[in-house]
């Protein structure tokens, strides 16, 4: 459309139905070829705002708030805080007061920004609409679509608005969202009269959240958001359930309410050595045991970890739409990967082709760009090509076998190829749809024999049947140009995999001649397809995706509707055999390091592809998922789609390991291998793009859809959306969900192991009893809400956001059932948080008893006096103590078994600010609570310190120590973390596996017998 087009005001109860494709275009003041502009776009979406239902989406700032003070962990604390306003202790209440309004504030800071990421995250993952806007296809995010959009539809698409279809080709969607009706509904372009006919029977129209099943369309954009049907009447099936909770958060609530129920226990041990008598000592002190077992601060620093873990996949093209996969990526142990586009470029080539008689030909150029050479080589002499002996054809010329299979190329064909106009890309290539059939345009296009200038020409479509992954292959009938003596006779153009061709063939062409092979199965018909197979071999073994072409003359059939009354099997019937196509896409180069690092953590690849096993096999090779110096055929790690889905689960189970390639697999191959892998207690991750991927992307543990090929039912039916569509950037979800895993397990057990501490130090402290029978805090309930929410918490946040180790992807997946409570961890949380207790409650005793005569007065759990100054010299250093403990065993908790204060170690930690600015800054903020007067006596209980720092600092002395030995007893005793194989070690595994297991044909039919 032209930039002077006036945007004309839409009234939202149009009956577009009842338009021609004409007048809505009008009504629009849009082109149905041309599309809008840029700026036309971006003025319509300011007008009519984005194309997306209303309801209950976005962040709501009171829910997150209100999220951050319903919780167990606050309402333990909203308790303290009213016992110690109701025993008049009123510095103590309101530095609890100011520690859960700051907690809240802090939790709901960091969640309405996390929420606010995951909302932007979403709407990138968001389902995308192709449309033609500047002349040229492109892709959007739906939200961005606007009246008077060009819309283009294709099998597996979710229709994004409210469309007039103005070009149909057997198209079908399912309605049932709407109408209830379970059928497809065949869509056409008749105007229909009635203004209030049914949505059902409007089939000039499509619907927005309706899903395409069959065919392809293109209709102009009428209403959009909540002016759609959709919007209109159902907007709330839209919604989508954000209340959900993950794996994670339910492990942690079930932390949560054990470690509630362990509060509640320590309560009534301390009023039990009390005898039961309410005192406001005992109250306080059971307030104190229960503060100091809650991990206040864990709900923000899940929260922050997930936000940042979410933003980095993010920033490397993991989409994540559903926050379970991020702690389910870290227990992956088998992927599941398609071929083209995610191992390979997806940059298709046509490079070779053979028909019979006369030989193979080869095709020059590179990319969508059509300009090359094409060459007669003649047939192979000694297993090769000699290109010495080649002959150069001319555009349009050749014979009439090679002039009618690049017909059928270039017609059975949906791609475009345009040279746009536009100023800023003038005159340069851009192409639209599928690689494999862009490929072939391509070389239509080279010979001159271009979908345009056969259109040009008089050829017309007439009926299409596309390609469906149940039976491999696509035709079209079309219409020859008519002459003087006739109106034009019909042909079926055919393409597709091979044997599912061959099929449907009962002649084949050599030259001018045509040969028949009915009746001829023991005969003609064997040596025919052996012939083939020979040749299809010879390109399939050079990594080439071979398709098969044909054809054959249609007699029509008085009173059958050629457009929508045909019978598929009758039309693919009958066919003549034409020749070869090679199609070659390289290999990313990233690809084959991706999967040796998968083989550095003990993860499997498999690779899942339509292609000719021979084809698979020699990719696999070059991606290093078999090994390249072992024979592929007859092996049990390379199997056809046909060969696995035959065989019984007993069977399968029997196999000492699966196939790592399966070519021309179904989508049903995919599900038998994701069940195959679950009975073997394997975690799998399986990639998707197709309608019919959804069964296995939902069956697999993590479910990932390509973002740029991907069918949007693919996208839906997933965990994770790739943006690029890359293998590697699956490992990189894989390594990043296994740091996430690992983080949140180091500041886990650094939150508890304080929690323990604490506990050890007050209910060891119920021993000792001043003159009135009241224990005597070891600590004060303030200084333990420090330790709890400003010492520990800021620490944990910085172990939540540890980079990953050397060793991250070089240890084998954990195992899906382990949780983040592993025995190591528990053992760890216990061992160090009894170590960190017993020091600080010792350094109280030797400064109490050894230094101040074991003075215990009344009265000293609340204010200062001269007896009392012992107590509160033996309550700082105890504070102090626990202080440094906790901020050193973060380093400690950075690695399981490793040294945390290794020189190496020490310099990783320039790589993480927050943890060492945490704890520098915790560390200088024990002189303000010690040294300040007044605060330090009247809120938290205790004295300046002197001569104490000695012992201070040999408790911290003594702790690393310990760690270090203790370290040094697991790695001696228990069973190492790392993987003893490496990458080479799998493919020396694989490779005498598969030189092993190779066997003959003859071998084969002896051992069925």
């Amino acid at each position: 459309m032209g930039k002077g087009k006036k945007v004309v005001d839409l009234e939202p109860e149009t009956p577009y139905h009842t338009l021609s494709v004409d007048q809505v275009a009008q009504e629009l003041a849009t082109s149905t070829l041309e599309g809008l502009s840029s700026e036309e776009a971006a003025a319509r979406l300011q007008k009519y705002g984005l194309n997306e239902l209303q309801g209950d989406g976005g962040v709501k700032w009171y829910k997150v708030l209100w999220r951050q003070v319903a919780n167990v962990l606050v309402c333990v604390l909203l308790i303290a805080a009213i016992l110690a306003f109701a025993t008049n202790d009123y510095p103590e209440g309101g530095v609890i007061m100011f520690i859960i309004v700051m907690n809240a504030l802090i939790g709901f800071w960091q969640e309405f920004n996390a929420e606010q990421t995951m909302e932007a995250l979403r709407n990138m993952s968001s389902p995308t609409a192709q449309v033609i806007r500047d002349e040229s296809r492109i892709t959007i995010p739906n939200n961005q679509a606007v009246p008077g959009d060009i819309m283009i539809f294709e099998d597996g698409d979710v229709v994004g608005a409210d469309c007039r279809l103005f070009e149909v080709f057997n198209l079908e969607t399912d309605e049932a969202l709407l109408t209830g009706e379970s059928l497809p509904v065949q869509k056409n372009l008749s105007v229909i009269e009635s203004v209030d006919e049914a949505l059902g029977d409007r089939l000039n129209m499509v619907f927005s959240s309706t899903t395409v099943v069959k065919g392809r369309a293109k209709g102009i954009v009428t209403s959009t958001g909540m002016q759609t049907q959709i919007g209109k009447i159902a907007s709330s099936l839209m919604s989508v359930d954000s209340s959900e909770k993950t794996p994670l958060q339910k492990r942690l609530d079930k932390m949560a309410y054990m470690v509630f129920a362990a509060a509640i226990v320590l309560v009534i041990i301390v009023f039990g050595v009390h005898k039961f008598v309410y005192s406001k000592e005992a109250a306080i002190y059971a307030i104190s045991v229960s503060i100091a077992i809650i991990p206040e601060g864990l709900v923000a620093v899940v929260t922050l970890t997930m936000a940042f873990g979410v933003s980095r996949m993010a920033e490397f093209k993991a989409i994540v739409r559903r926050l379970s996969s991020l702690e389910s990526l870290g227990a992956v142990t088998n992927i599941c990967s398609d071929k083209t586009g995610t191992l390979t470029q997806s940059k298709m080539v046509a490079v070779r082709m053979w028909l019979p008689l006369e030989g193979y030909f080869r095709v020059t150029g590179t990319g969508f760009i059509p300009e090359g050479e094409i060459y007669r080589q003649g047939e192979m002499v000694d297993g090769q090509l000699k290109e010495e002996n080649e002959q150069r054809i001319v555009n349009g010329a050749g014979s009439n076998h090679f002039l009618r299979t690049l017909q059928a190329i270039s017609l059975c064909n949906m791609a475009e190829l345009r040279r746009t106009q536009h100023p800023e890309t003038h005159g340069e290539w851009t192409a639209i749809g599928d690689p494999t059939e862009i490929a072939l345009q391509v070389l239509a296009y080279k010979t001159g024999l271009s979908k345009p200038d056969l259109i040009g020409q008089g050829f017309e479509l007439v009926s299409e049947f596309p390609f469906d992954s149940s039976v491999k292959r696509m035709s079209a009938l079309y219409q020859s140009p008519p002459t003087k003596e006739s109106p034009g006779e019909y042909f079926v153009f055919t393409k597709g995999a091979t044997e599912r061709v061959i099929s449907c063939c009962n002649f084949w062409r050599e030259g001018d001649k045509e040969h028949s092979l009915i009746n001829e199965k023991g005969g003609k018909r064997a040596e025919f397809e052996n012939m083939i197979s020979e040749k299809m071999t010879a390109l399939a073994e050079r990594g080439l995706r071979v398709l098969t072409i044909a054809y054959r003359k249609y007699e029509a059939v008085a009173g059958v509707d050629l457009v929508h009354g045909l019978d598929r099997d009758e039309v693919e019937s009958n066919l003549v055999f034409l020749g070869l196509v090679g199609i070659y896409d390289p290999p990313r180069a990233e690809s084959r390091p991706a999967v040796l690092q998968c083989y550095e953590a003990g993860i499997r690849v498999h690779m899942l592809t339509g292609d000719h096993p021979a084809t698979a096999a020699a990719i696999a090779k070059e991606c290093a998922i078999i090994p390249d110096d072992v024979p592929t055929v007859n092996n049990p790690l390379v199997m056809t789609a046909l060969q696995f889905d035959q065989m019984p689960d007993e069977e399968i189970d029997r196999m000492e390991e699966l196939p790592r390639v399966v070519a021309r697999c179904s989508p049903n191959t995919k599900v038998k291998m994701i069940a195959a892998l679950h009975r073997r207690n394997l975690f799998a991750a399986m990639t998707g793009d197709g309608v019919n991927d959804s069964p296995s992307l939902k069956a697999a543990n993590v479910g990932i859809a390509m973002g740029q090929s991907g069918s949007d039912v693919a996208k839906q039916a997933s965990d994770i959306v790739l943006t690029d569509d890359n293998f590697a950037t699956i490992v990189q979800a894989v390594a990043e969900g296994r740091r996430m895993f690992i983080n949140i397990q180091k500041f886990i057990q650094h939150l508890m192991s304080a929690n323990v501490a604490e506990i050890v130090v007050l209910i060891i402290g119920l021993a000792f009893k001043d003159r009135t029978g009241n224990a005597v805090f070891p600590m004060s309930p303030v200084e333990i809400l420090f330790l709890n929410m400003i010492t520990s918490s800021p620490p944990a946040m910085g172990l939540g956001l540890e980079p990953p180790s050397p060793s991250n992807m070089r240890e084998p997946p954990r195992s899906a059932k382990q949780g983040l409570f592993s025995f190591e961890v528990v053992m760890d949380t216990f061992v160090y948080g009894l170590a960190m207790g017993i020091l600080s409650f010792a350094n109280f005793c030797i400064v109490v008893f050894g230094f101040n005569g074991g003075e215990l007065s009344s009265g000293c759990n609340s204010a200062w006096s001269e007896q009392c100054e012992g107590v509160f010299l033996g309550r700082a250093t105890s504070y102090a103590s626990m202080t440094l403990l906790i901020l050193s065993h973060a380093i400690n908790c950075r690695s399981l078994r490793e040294s945390g204060w290794k020189p190496s170690n020490l310099k990783t930690l320039n790589q993480n600010k927050m943890l060492w600015l945490s704890v520098v800054i915790g560390a200088l903020l024990v002189f303000p609570v010690l040294y300040i007067p007044g605060f330090n006596t009247n809120v938290f209980k205790h004295s300046p310190l002197t001569y104490e720092w000695g012992l201070v600092l040999a408790a911290v002395v003594i702790f690393n120590a310990f760690a270090e030995l203790y370290k040094w007893i697991k790695n001696k005793v228990m069973k190492p973390l790392g993987l003893e194989a490496n990458s080479q070690a799998e493919m020396d595994r694989m490779r005498t596996y598969m030189t092993q297991n190779t066997q003959t044909d003859s071998a084969i039919d002896t051992k069925r017998e």
